[in-house]
């Protein structure tokens, strides 16, 4: 009778070991002396002090289906970017400061140099805004998921000050909606993108308007707006990052009851890269706003006797609506 291995069913349990050395050398320099333990023990340890009455916030996101672009142009050293100024950008809605983060990368089979290069942009990522990244888990599952398929998951844990948090409670009625450039899809629509473009040969397509390939375009990382809009802290109303569901689903989130915001569409430029998606699917106006961040990856909400503030600190940001009174069930109107 044959005998059975954990190798023969897919799972090299030596390549992860070895993997784990690489990631931990990786992780090292984004620990702080709060960083008691991290990589290799069985539950990163940080210590934090410094706060009067302390809020942890925290968060878990994926980076969907932009990994498929990722996979298909074998380029995976912007993905870990990805997921930490998603969930760095998300957390410091509330106004939280991020503290630390943790990674889930799952794979069919185990690829260590194509791990190593994702978590060297996630520890990158962390290192350039003072978080460290303590740990994380890597996964071998064959049957689950293709040989070559992998999944990104970031988790995030941040603190804010109770009487420093954003939550909106204070915007009034004429308020100003500012809106700071993304740098494309960010993480979100990838999957109406790879309908509308589904071959390799689309992706390596070069478009004079975007001065490289489509596949370069889609993969541009996520953009960051933790660093910039921290000093203006204080002026801050309210934020919205424009993820899935666009402008419709998440400015509301940021809105008290009774409130709603109201958009100039021609207030800002929409990069081409959303007119050449919208073209080649036959995309609808109203669904692109809908699918897509159109160009704006954070709102910021402020009075407006602190809006030119704003805009002089703030590199590309522009002036993109009000706050209104609700009418009916409307929470967001684009003009």
């Amino acid at each position: 009778m044959e005998k059975m291995t954990y190798a023969a069913a897919g799972v090299d349990i030596q390549a992860g070991l070895t993997l784990k050395k690489k990631i931990a050398a990786l992780a090292k320099p984004t620990f702080g002396p709060e960083v008691l333990r991290g990589v290799g023990f069985f539950g990163g340890l940080y210590e934090f002090k410094g706060y009067k009455n302390p809020v942890l916030v925290s968060h878990t996101d994926g980076v969907g289906t932009k990994m498929k672009i990722a996979i298909a142009l074998n380029k995976h050293d912007t993905i870990g970017r990805d997921i930490v100024n998603h969930c760095v950008n998300d957390i410091y809605c509330g106004g939280a400061n991020p503290l630390f983060f943790q990674d889930y990368v799952a794979s069919g089979k185990l690829n260590p140099d194509r791990v190593a290069i994702v978590v060297k942009g996630l520890a990158d990522a962390c290192q350039e805004i003072g978080m460290a990244l303590i740990g994380g888990e890597t996964p071998e599952m064959p049957g689950i998921y293709a040989d070559d398929d992998y999944d990104l998951v970031g988790f995030i844990v941040g603190v804010v000050e109770k009487d420093e948090m954003i939550l909106g409670d204070n915007i009034k009625i004429g308020d100003i909606i500012i809106g700071l450039p993304s740098s494309g899809p960010h993480t979100n629509g990838y999957s109406l993108v790879r309908k509308i473009f589904p071959e390799a040969k689309d992706l390596n397509t070069g478009y004079l308007e975007l001065g490289r390939t489509l596949g370069e375009a889609l993969l541009e990382p996520h953009r960051c707006y933790y660093k910039a809009l921290k000093p203006l802290q204080p002026s801050i109303k309210g934020l919205a990052h424009i993820t899935g569901g666009s402008f419709y689903k998440n400015i509301p989130r940021s809105l008290p009851e009774g409130l709603a915001a109201q958009l100039d569409g021609h207030s800002w430029e929409v990069p081409p890269l959303f007119r050449i998606i919208q073209k080649a699917g036959n995309v609808e106006e109203n669904e692109m706003n809908h699918v897509f961040n159109m160009g704006i990856g954070m709102t910021v909400i402020c009075s407006k006797i602190h809006a030119d503030k704003m805009l002089q600190a703030l590199p590309g940001a522009k002036i993109i609506g009000q706050v209104i009174i609700q009418s009916g069930d409307t929470r967001v109107t684009i003009k």
